[in-house]
């Protein structure tokens, strides 16, 4: 913990929300039905999303509530969650610019405050502090693990190939540097670990957890991956400057000679829902 030296800026995610919202793949409906039944949602109370992006989680969730909440520090991710949400017909979803560290932002106590894919880039001791006090006494913090942009590697047969996802890499590294990009600083050593640490360290009490999906196979377009691989802070468009239409054009070279007529496909990993009290 004490190493951390990356420090969070506001191009973290620069120019990436559209890429996000179409290159992820999508949580499943039994991460929303393992929630609901391990924390008793019943249509009542209040959600938090926190870090939400474009709404991956706040939208899935929030039929389980009175009121979902979704807050990032990219104002971008929010007007696309906010065009997804009138999309796909949920209305009691509000999004709010803000960082997780200026919380609790009058926004007030929660059922459930979740972070999905998220309090990495946080400062997380601050955070944690902070929200444990907008919870409502029966609260649960939720923290929904997941690698979305790629499915597993391996042998099993598809029925398309798998996305050639290390010479993606390799082609990444030969534009940015063999050194993970994250926002202006770089990661050589990946993002920031101890969650459970932290919590214990804040009071909260646990986890449980929930393991949900996997194995499940996704069609995915060469316009798919190249959203994904955009999706990404270590290749989020604004890192790219004035290369970013070559590097885009030799990731699409690539991926069309890969594809099986501009098909690949994935299995999907497993998602994991940590449970904090």
């Amino acid at each position: 913990m004490s190493e951390w030296t990356w420090q969070w800026d506001a191009s973290l995610y620069a120019g990436s929300a559209r890429h996000y919202a179409a290159g992820r793949m999508a949580y499943p409906v039994a991460l929303g039905e393992a929630l609901r039944d391990e924390l008793g949602l019943d249509g009542q109370g209040r959600l938090l999303d926190v870090g939400c992006g474009p709404g991956s989680l706040t939208l899935l969730l929030a039929p389980y509530f009175t009121e979902a909440v979704g807050v990032d520090a990219d104002g971008d991710m929010l007007d696309v969650a906010a065009a997804r949400a009138d999309q796909v017909g949920v209305p009691n979803a509000v999004w709010r610019q803000l960082r997780a560290e200026e919380l609790p932002g009058d926004l007030g106590t929660f059922q459930v405050v979740a972070f999905a894919q998220s309090f990495h880039w946080m400062d997380q001791a601050l955070v944690a502090g902070l929200v444990r006090g907008m919870l409502a006494p029966s609260g649960a913090w939720v923290h929904v693990g997941a690698t979305t942009h790629r499915g597993i590697e391996g042998i099993a047969e598809l029925p398309h190939p798998r996305p050639p996802w290390d010479r993606i890499d390799e082609l990444v590294a030969r534009y940015l540097g063999p050194v993970r990009r994250a926002g202006q600083g770089v990661l050589p050593t990946g993002t920031r670990p101890g969650e459970e640490e932290v919590m214990r360290a804040a009071g909260y009490a646990g986890p449980t957890r929930l393991i949900v999906g996997g194995n499940e196979i996704e069609d995915r377009t060469v316009d798919d991956v190249v959203a994904s691989v955009f999706s990404l802070s270590s290749s989020t468009p604004h890192l790219f400057g004035a290369d970013r239409a070559a590097f885009e054009a030799d990731l699409r070279d690539l991926l069309t000679d890969a594809a099986d007529n501009g098909l690949f496909a994935e299995q999907r990993r497993e998602i994991e829902a940590v449970v904090w009290r």
